[in-house]
């Protein structure tokens, strides 16, 4: 126990140093909380008890005049910076009553009351400038009213109706965009397409561009009376190819000289080795199919049929199998003709499989455009 004696004294030291050096740096809160750690451990402390009644009167000035200062001026938010000013003072009161010691030299004043009357006086100043901007009926006002109101709710919870009109302004600064079905230009791939619409409607939603801007896919939507949506984006794929199979038949003949056992012995017995030539023929078989095509996409507004963008995103995939055969001596085949030995001939996967390998590339840039687009809107 008392060998840690020396280092107790040393932090009680040092505490009551850090609480005089922040005093007489202007740090007036800080050394109220350093005099009162000092004082929970060491009650009877002098430096403290004489010190700590001219930091909290100091830092009481400070937070008190800021506060006056701010309720002088004609800004709306000026509640918000006064009730900054009373939870400070009110954080100095609970601190000062954690210690009896700190009790008997200081009556700290308790703010409460006030940083509730603050709240609210600050929450209907939100609460009021909400009002006035949704008034303005047009979407970018009704945005900035979503965030006044938030903001008056973030103060009171529940304040008012603020949540109801919270909703109505979001619903108004909301930009609906519809995406259509897909132009393939082919029945036979419209199934593949609505995958591609379904996927990219899903991304872009998950995605949370945009707090006011929402996805909608064409069919949900369609025969809802009260609908009305802001934007139309039209997609259709133009140009699209499943090529043919190209066939691409490679043969070439190998050989090596290697070393086998002879028919004869030397003086010793032992199997004299010779060289022999040994060859075959390589057959390899390559499969092609490529396909390729462009996905042109343009956004409109609907209330005034303006184009707000417009651009073609091409695609392509190229499906590859290789296999091959040797006939001959296998000795004579080197490493990289092994590599090239074994596979299979197979067929190409159907044209709905090339179309929706084709589309991933198509699918990443069209929802990175997207995303660029509408995280500035």
């Amino acid at each position: 126990m008392f060998r840690y004696l020396p280092v107790l004294l040393l932090l009680a030291l040092f505490s009551c140093k850090s609480g005089e050096k922040l005093y007489h740096k202007g740090k007036y809160d800080q050394a109220v909380q350093a005099f009162v750690k000092k004082l929970q451990r060491r009650p009877a402390d002098a430096t403290s008890l004489q010190m700590l009644p001219q930091a909290y009167q100091a830092a009481m000035e400070h937070h008190e005049g800021r506060a006056k200062q701010a309720l002088q001026t004609n800004d709306d938010l000026k509640w918000e910076a006064v009730r900054t000013e009373y939870r400070a003072m009110q954080a100095l009161y609970t601190a000062i009553r954690s210690s009896p010691a700190a009790l008997s030299v200081v009556k700290p004043k308790d703010y409460a009351a006030a940083i509730l009357g603050a709240q609210e006086n600050a929450s209907e100043a939100r609460y009021q400038r909400g009002l006035q901007l949704l008034e303005q009926g047009d979407k970018q006002s009704a945005r900035e009213a979503y965030g006044e109101f938030d903001a008056a709710l973030s103060l009171t919870p529940n304040y008012k109706d603020a949540r109801q009109l919270r909703d109505e302004a979001y619903n108004i600064g909301l930009v609906k965009v519809v995406v259509s079905e897909i132009d393939v230009r082919s029945s036979y791939f419209q199934f593949s397409a609505d995958q591609f619409r379904d996927a990219l409607v899903r991304n872009l939603q998950d995605r949370r561009i945009n707090t006011f801007v929402r996805f909608f896919d064409e069919r949900s939507v369609r025969g809802e009376r009260d609908f009305r949506p802001d934007q139309y984006m039209e997609m259709r794929f133009m140009d699209f190819v499943v090529g043919q199979t190209y066939v691409d038949r490679n043969q070439y003949d190998v050989s090596k000289v290697i070393s086998v056992p002879g028919n004869k012995k030397d003086s010793t017995g032992k199997t004299v080795m010779v060289d022999i030539t040994v060859r075959a023929t390589v057959f390899l078989t390559r499969k092609t199919v490529q396909s390729s095509g462009i996905l042109d996409y343009r956004i409109t507004d609907v209330n005034d049929n303006r184009t707000l963008r417009q651009d073609r995103v091409p695609g392509s995939y190229t499906w590859q199998n290789q296999f091959g055969t040797f006939r001959g001596d296998e000795r004579a085949l080197s490493d990289e003709d092994r590599r090239r030995m074994g596979g299979r001939d197979i067929p190409p996967p159907p044209p709905q499989d090339l179309f929706l390998e084709l589309t991933r590339p198509i699918y990443d840039r069209l929802a990175s455009d997207l995303q660029s687009f509408y995280s500035r809107y």
